[in-house]
C-alpha cells in the first residue's frame, strides 16, 4: 500500500508525541528528527525533507504550541498541514477547453504504463460525462498501436488510428478532425515515449504541441522510480513545459517518496494517481486526503466517493429496501461482494476508514480477507437460486453437492451460512428499536 513505511514511522513518532501532557522543545527536537529519517526512507527529495523539517520546528516551537494544552495534537495538526501544503495545497482539478473540444496529450517514458493511463483517464472521463476518443501517435514501439486498441476496447472508447503514416503530427491532427465529426468532445493523445529523455523525444513532442495546441501536458511518472520520477518530471517540464502528473502504479510503492516531492520540486501538481490494474484505478490526487491517510486520519470522503461509483442510486434505495424489511439474501450477500471487489477490495478500504493505525493494518492477513472472499463467492455461486433465496432449505445431501461443485469442504459451508445468519439477526436488531436498547454496545455508545 501507498506510504506504508511512512504511515507507520510518522504515526508512531506522534503517538508518542501525543502522549506526553507537556511537551518541551527537547521533544519537539527528537520527533522532528524522526521525522526527517522517516521522510528520507520514503525517498523524499532532500531539499524537501529540510524545508519541511524547518518549517514544522518553527512553527512547533511557538508560545501558542507549547503551552497549549493539547500540544501534541497541535503539533499533529501542523504537520498535517505542511504535507498538504508539499503535495499542492487544493486538489488539481483536470480542466477543459472553453471551446467545448479538448486535446490533452499524454506524454512519458517507456514503462511508465502511458498507454494504459489514456485508457484510465478515457474511462475517468466518461464517468464524468465526457465523449473522449483515444489517438495512436507512437509509431515507433512495436505493437503500441495495438495495445491502444486493446485499451480502447477495453473501456468502450473509439481510437483512431493511421499505420500507413510515420509522422505523429499529421496523425493527431487527422484525429482532431474525425473526433469532433464524430461528435467527440476530448482527444486523448498517446505519445512515443524513449528509455530516458533525449533531444529528438522531446523535438517531436515540442513540434506536436505546436501543432495541435493541447489544452493540457499531462506527463505519466511511474511512482515505483522514486527520485527518477522527479528527476523526470523536471526534465519534461523544462523541455516541454507540462501542466499536471499523473503518479502510476502507487498501489505498489511502499514509500511514498515521489508523490511527495514532485510539486515542490517542479511547481507541477499531481492531478491523477493509479492505484490498480484495472481501467478504474485512476484516482484524483487530494493532497489533504492523502495527507490524513499517511498520519492514519482515515479519508472519509474518498471512501464516500468509491461506494457513490459502486452503487447506482436505484441499488443503494433496493440494497436498503432488503434490508429494513430484513430481506436479505445470500444472493444479495454476493453482490455486497463484488461491490468490494469494485471498490477496490478490504485493503483499501481498510486504508481509508479513520482510527485504524498503520500497526493495526500490518496485523491484517488481507490475502486470508480476499481468500475468504473468494471462498465464499465460489459457495454462493454453487447454490441454486431457490437455495440462494432460502438458506434454510440445505439440508445435508444439499451441503454435500455444492461442496463438490465449488471445491470446498461442507464445514465451510456451515460456517458460511452460520455468518450469513449472524448478519441477518444482526440487521433484525438494527431494525428493531426496544431491541436496541437492550443491547450493551447500544446503551454504551448512546450513554
Amino acid at each position: 500500500m501507498a506510504f506504508e513505511g511512512l504511515s507507520e514511522k510518522l504515526q508512531e513518532t506522534f503517538r508518542n508525541l501525543r502522549g506526553k501532557g507537556v511537551v518541551s522543545e527537547k521533544d519537539i527536537d527528537a520527533a522532528m528528527r524522526e521525522v526527517k529519517l522517516a521522510l528520507l526512507e520514503a525517498d523524499v527529495n532532500f531539499k524537501v525533507v529540510k524545508q519541511f523539517v524547518a518549517t514544522i520546528k518553527e512553527k512547533a516551537m511557538g508560545a501558542d504550541v507549547l503551552k497549549s494544552l493539547t500540544p501534541g495534537q497541535q503539533v499533529l495538526k501542523i504537520v498535517k498541514e505542511e504535507l498538504v501544503d508539499m503535495m499542492g495545497g487544493a486538489n488539481s482539478k483536470l480542466t477543459y477547453s472553453p471551446s467545448g473540444f479538448t486535446v490533452y496529450m499524454m506524454v512519458g517514458l517507456q514503462g511508465t504504463g502511458k498507454t494504459t493511463t489514456c485508457g484510465k483517464l478515457a474511462a475517468w472521463l466518461k464517468q464524468n460525462g465526457k465523449k473522449p476518443m483515444l489517438c495512436a501517435c507512437d509509431v515507433y514501439r512495436p505493437a503500441a498501436i495495438d495495445q491502444l486498441e486493446v485499451v480502447g476496447k477495453a473501456v468502450n472508447t473509439p481510437v483512431f488510428t493511421m499505420r500507413e503514416s510515420n509522422e505523429p503530427l499529421v496523425i493527431a491532427k487527422a484525429a482532431l478532425e474525425e473526433a469532433q465529426r464524430k461528435g467527440c468532445n476530448v482527444l486523448i493523445v498517446d505519445t512515443a515515449g524513449r528509455l530516458q529523455i533525449d533531444e529528438a523525444l522531446m523535438d517531436e513532442l515540442v513540434q506536436l504541441k505546436k501543432g495541435i495546441r493541447p489544452h493540457e501536458i499531462l506527463l505519466a511518472v511511474d511512482a515505483l522510480t522514486g527520485q527518477d520520477a522527479v528527476n523526470i518530471a523536471e526534465g519534461f517540464n523544462e523541455k516541454l513545459g507540462i501542466d499536471g502528473i499523473i503518479m502510476t502504479k502507487m498501489d505498489g510503492d511502499s514509500r511514498g517518496g515521489a508523490a511527495l516531492s514532485t510539486k515542490m520540486v517542479t511547481g507541477k501538481p499531481i492531478k491523477f494517481m493509479g492505484t490498480g490494474e484495472k481501467y478504474n484505478a485512476l484516482e484524483p490526487f487530494h493532497p489533504d486526503r492523502i495527507a490524513s491517510r499517511i498520519l492514519g486520519m482515515g479519508d472519509v470522503m474518498s471512501l464516500i466517493e468509491q461506494a457513490e461509483n459502486a452503487y447506482t442510486e436505484e441499488e443503494a434505495a433496493r440494497m436498503e429496501a432488503k434490508f429494513r424489511k430484513n430481506q436479505f439474501d445470500l444472493n444479495d450477500f454476493l453482490e455486497q461482494m463484488g461491490q468490494i471487489s469494485k471498490m477496490g477490495g478490504i485493503a483499501k478500504l481498510i486504508d481509508m476508514i479513520p482510527g485504524i493505525s498503520a500497526a493495526d493494518k500490518k496485523q491484517i492477513d488481507f490475502e486470508k480477507g480476499k481468500k475468504d472472499l473468494d471462498r465464499m463467492k465460489a459457495i454462493i455461486q454453487s447454490m441454486t437460486n431457490a437455495e440462494r433465496e432460502n438458506p434454510n432449505i440445505l439440508n445435508a445431501s444439499r451441503r454435500k453437492r455444492i461442496a463438490a461443485g465449488s471445491g470446498q469442504t461442507v464445514q465451510s459451508i456451515n460456517q458460511l451460512i452460520k455468518q450469513f445468519d449472524e448478519m441477518k439477526s444482526m440487521m433484525k436488531k438494527f431494525n428493531n428499536p426496544a431491541a436496541l436498547k437492550k443491547n450493551k454496545l447500544f446503551r454504551g455508545l448512546m450513554g
